[in-house]
């Protein structure tokens, strides 16, 4: 028979285990607070309700695979980002491709959340007629390969490897591949506006 603990005796430290999935809820709640979405915005991208959501954050729903993969597909981060799990010597970067809701593919170069983050992006070719969009944001790209089409309210350009465009996304935008070929691109995301901070500029 189990044996009370003595009178002035600590209790059991909780395992590494547990401690690590303690602190999901948290990190996930942060993480969505980050990016600035509400629980019903994000229980429309990922198909869970927003009652698992708040439990989940909340520490009262233990965290699965099958809640965590498509939070961490919202998010564009790895699943270790969620759970925090600890570095195991492997110094490699794993990059996970995801896909772009108007045809195309993006991988997240950020590890970490915050406000400006990276991507490295395939657009492909998405017809002649653009189909103009704005959302809260500041854009900044850089073309890797190939050769982009981009459309900024009344301004029709196209952009070959080495050139970037800058933009307020709150301007009426569009972009795709020029051609038939995929175009890659490097993109850094002020989710609220955030832009790059230039502290050095070469002399005139």
């Amino acid at each position: 028979m189990d044996r009370p603990p003595r009178e002035g005796s600590s209790p059991a430290e909780p395992s590494p285990h547990q401690a690590v999935l303690d602190e999901v809820g948290p990190r996930l709640k942060r993480l969505r607070a980050q990016r600035g979405l509400t629980l019903a915005a994000l229980a429309e991208t990922t198909g869970i309700s927003k009652s698992t959501l708040s439990r989940l954050e909340s520490g009262q729903r233990r965290p699965s695979l099958e809640l965590l993969l498509p939070l961490a597909s919202a998010y564009g981060v790895p699943l270790d980002d969620l759970v925090g799990a600890p570095e195991v010597g492997d110094p490699r970067v794993r990059l996970t491709p995801h896909p772009m809701p108007n045809g195309g593919t993006f991988v997240p170069l950020t590890r970490s959340p915050g406000p400006l983050q990276a991507y490295k992006m395939l657009i492909p070719h998405r017809g002649t007629e653009p189909d103009l969009r704005s959302h809260e944001g500041y854009e900044w790209l850089y073309v890797l390969d190939g050769r982009l089409r981009l459309v900024l309210a009344e301004h029709d350009l196209v952009l070959g490897p080495g050139e970037v465009a800058e933009w307020d996304t709150k301007v009426p935008h569009w972009f795709s591949s020029a051609d038939s070929r995929p175009v890659e691109v490097l993109s850094l995301f002020g989710r609220q506006g955030e832009r790059m901070h230039v502290r050095a500029r070469p002399k005139a």
